[in-house]
């Protein structure tokens, strides 16, 4: 399984969803253009001293961190499908947007309406919810799905 950021503006986002890919082995990809560099002190601090164990990559574009994805999920306000109506399977990818525009509308496109999913929310003055939140909640739910390894004690 991996999550895919495509566009993230935020790093303090970015550094919180790596915290969560680096505790649950899941891979993350960061799609460029980016609103902050990789070095950035926010994204080093929401990541704390993880990032050793974060298996990251940066894509050039939405089409190269695409290549070797066949079951994509994206996850965006433009459904009314709930994420957890999803049946995830182990190398799925869960698709994240930008902070402030979403996924692409391009991107959407060329995937068939069946692949997008959203966290419903009640409140039609909230717009949107946060990007670290969202892919806590969507990573855990299809984790859940999948068959959480078995947690271990710290020491």
């Amino acid at each position: 399984m991996k999550l895919i950021l495509v566009h993230p503006l935020i790093p303090q986002n970015a550094g919180s969803i790596g915290r969560l890919c680096a505790g649950m082995d899941v891979e993350l990809v960061f799609v460029e253009p980016l609103g902050f560099k990789i070095e950035d002190r926010y994204l080093k601090r929401a990541g704390l001293d993880y990032w050793p164990w974060i298996k990251y990559s940066v894509a050039s574009c939405w089409e190269e961190a695409f290549v070797d994805v066949t079951n994509p999920w994206f996850f965006t306000v433009h459904t009314q499908r709930s994420y957890t109506e999803a049946v995830y399977k182990e190398g799925d990818a869960l698709v994240f947007g930008s902070e402030n525009t979403g996924l692409p509308a391009e991107l959407l496109a060329r995937y068939s309406n069946d692949r997008r999913v959203c966290i419903p929310m009640t409140n039609p003055k909230v717009r949107s919810l946060n990007l670290a939140q969202c892919a806590a909640v969507g990573l855990c739910e299809a984790r859940r799905q999948v068959g959480f390894p078995p947690h271990r004690a710290l020491k």
